[in-house]
């Protein structure tokens, strides 16, 4: 599946970038993205894998299309995960700028465009979820489920892998608190960011040990 030698590139937004290291040209943050990288690594020595993180923290869509060239198309990668959407939501509670289904679908399918044509990078589509904690986040999902209608919808489109997170993250808060994984239903904690790398695997039918 991922073949020796390849360049997996993450992006997205602060879920992604988990406080990394700008300076630091390979640090992977704090999240899933590095247990990705170390599992991954560990499991598979002989692919020499290179893994890099390009999340920047308050990202939305019209933000990735403003440094796709450098962070993204420059870097040739082979592997490109994209996992946006959340602030195109929340800037319309906190800022009221929101950011409307058509521009976010309009937006995101040129990131995927140019990926494709540009760099022949197979995909990897994460959606991104909300949990009710606290209360104010479930009116969220009124502006939040068209984005990931958007997000399914252009997967098929380009045929890229999709991690679908928004099930994912009910189903787990079925088994234990919303806030056992993402304590503000945004951000997820340790546990949260080990059932988005377990998915992302997953949907890689990567076999670990």
């Amino acid at each position: 599946m991922i073949g020796r030698g390849e360049l997996l590139l993450f992006q997205g937004d602060s879920i992604t970038d988990t406080g990394r290291n700008r300076e630091n040209y390979s640090d992977l943050g704090k999240g899933y993205v590095g247990m990705i990288a170390g599992l991954y690594g560990a499991a598979y020595p002989e692919k020499q894998a290179a893994f890099l993180n390009r999340g920047i923290s308050g990202n939305r869509v019209k933000d990735l299309q403003n440094r796709w060239q450098q962070d993204c198309i420059d870097l040739k990668p082979d592997w490109v995960t994209i996992y946006i959407g959340i602030n195109d939501c929340w800037r319309r509670y906190d800022r009221n700028d929101p950011t409307s289904p058509e521009t976010f679908a309009a937006g995101y399918r040129q990131l995927l465009t140019r990926t494709k044509e540009e760099t022949g990078a197979r995909i990897v589509m994460m959606e991104p979820f909300v949990l009710p904690v606290p209360e104010d986040r479930k009116a969220w999902r009124e502006d939040l489920d068209p984005k990931i209608g958007a997000v399914r919808e252009l997967a098929r489109e380009f045929g890229a892998r999709l991690v679908p997170l928004d099930g994912l993250f009910a189903r787990a808060s079925a088994e234990a608190p919303a806030a056992y994984w993402a304590p503000d239903g945004v951000h997820p904690s340790a546990a949260g960011h080990g059932l988005i790398a377990r998915a992302w695997l997953e949907t890689m039918k990567v076999r670990l040990f």
